[in-house]
């Protein structure tokens, strides 16, 4: 959606500039990220993390706002732009990841410590007395702890916005493949080919239960086909000077941004680099994810992410470099649990207890740990060995280790095991 809202800049007159201007929030989150954080490895590239903001505050009371006692973000994306501006890539996170929820400030002044649970917790905790800054910059903490990708902007969009989009574009077309009947959603649908209204618009890239597989993934394949077709639609629609502005009347009043992006000249300046881009080279992607029962069966909720398919998408974002959506289908064809990783870890400090604290790193991430111990002898660096036949359970052990640890071959290396010798240059901190 915000994707939409930055290509429909492009065409904003002089006319309405101001009123649109004075309509977008801001929200400063400078001061809240700290100073560990990764570095732009590519500069002039972009990472501008997107979230649908599931707030019911104002107009968005009526969809439950007795449930929730706190800011929700019901969608979270980061919308790369390389340097050269000749490709993009919009990556959805399921808000069912479990993954490493950062130490936050909430909005009270009091802040949350470091736990595990699902990533959208991050904006809810941040968000808990209803601040943007605090949700927004404790959802940018956990993206960029757990991909290593610099986040420089943040865009926030609520759900009346959402709808006034797609009123303003005279609806939708939408292609179900089965009925969707849903009370949660306020949704009942039949299957085929139909223009949506905002209302109907909403539920239906909202729905989750009773369709399909029930899935957060099933939702988010619903919300890229939805986007890919508002923004062909914006493309077409946005030239009349009525649609324009009550596209953007609603878009603006409904997104809330860092500082350096809150006004119609930045969202101009933005929409004027992706306006040249291809449609076929802006990708929709998906982190690569199983269900997390396959590591832990009586988790039936969550969902992990699949290695090292997760880390090479975000290693590659972070080096600029574009991968497609087909690329990214193949790859994680390729799945390997991380249960089905039989790890030893050895201690090779000569520091006392350091292989039990990283084999209670690994064992929370999954990976199945049969034994720890003391090396041979002491190592200066960290290493990685494997017998014939473990390249690929090698790579998601490595995957899950700081950047570079290496993997190699060898013929002394124990059967069936990838085996890990902890070295003076690995810091536990960054395991897994």
């Amino acid at each position: 959606m915000t994707s939409a809202v930055v290509l429909a800049v492009g065409g904003v007159g002089a006319w309405i500039y101001q009123d649109l201007n004075n309509n977008i929030g801001s929200a400063d989150v400078g001061d809240k990220l700290g100073d560990n954080r990764p570095e732009n490895l590519s500069p002039g590239s972009k990472n501008i993390m997107l979230v649908g903001s599931d707030s019911r505050d104002g107009a968005n009371a009526k969809y439950g706002g007795s449930d929730l006692t706190t800011m929700q973000s019901d969608t979270l994306m980061v919308l790369h732009i390389p340097a050269n501006r000749e490709w993009a890539a919009v990556v959805s996170f399921p808000r069912d990841s479990w993954v490493e929820i950062s130490a936050c400030e909430r909005g009270d002044g009091s802040s949350s410590a470091p736990h595990k649970a699902k990533i959208n917790e991050a904006f809810a905790i941040g968000g808990s007395t209803g601040k943007v800054a605090e949700a927004a910059a404790c959802s940018i903490k956990t993206v960029e702890a757990n991909t290593g990708l610099r986040i420089d902007h943040f865009m926030s969009i609520d759900f009346s916005g959402f709808k006034g989009m797609v009123d303003a574009l005279d609806g939708i077309e939408v292609c179900p493949k089965q009925a969707i009947h849903s009370k949660k959603a306020h949704l009942d649908m039949e299957p085929g080919c139909q223009t949506v209204d905002g209302e109907t618009a909403l539920g239906y890239v909202r729905v989750r239960y009773g369709v399909g597989d029930g899935s957060d993934i099933g939702r988010i394949g619903r919300q890229q086909e939805f986007m890919n077709a508002l923004v062909t639609k914006a493309k077409d629609k946005l030239t009349s000077p009525n649609s324009l502005y009550g596209f953007l009347q609603s878009a603006t009043k409904s997104l809330t941004t860092d500082p350096d992006m809150a006004g119609i000249k930045q969202i101009y300046s933005l929409a004027d680099e992706l306006k040249g881009i291809p449609k076929e080279r802006l990708a929709f992607l998906t982190v690569p994810n199983y269900p997390r029962e396959a590591d832990f069966p009586q988790d039936l909720a969550n969902v992990a992410w699949q290695y090292p398919q997760a880390a090479d998408l975000f290693t590659s974002l972070a080096q600029d470099k574009e991968i497609t959506k087909a690329q990214l289908q193949t790859a994680v064809k390729d799945l390997i649990y991380a249960s089905n990783v039989r790890v030893q870890v050895l201690n090779g400090t000569g520091q006392s207890g350091r292989a039990a604290e990283v084999a209670e790193k690994l064992r929370a991430a999954g990976l199945t740990v049969v034994g720890t111990g003391n090396a041979p002898q002491t190592v200066a660096r960290t290493t990685v060995a494997f017998p014939a036949g473990l390249e690929k359970q090698s790579a998601v052990l490595t995957s899950r280790l700081p950047a570079g640890v290496t993997a190699a071959p060898s013929a002394d290396a124990a059967a069936g095991l990838v085996t890990l010798v902890v070295g003076p240059d690995l810091d536990v901190d960054e395991v897994a």
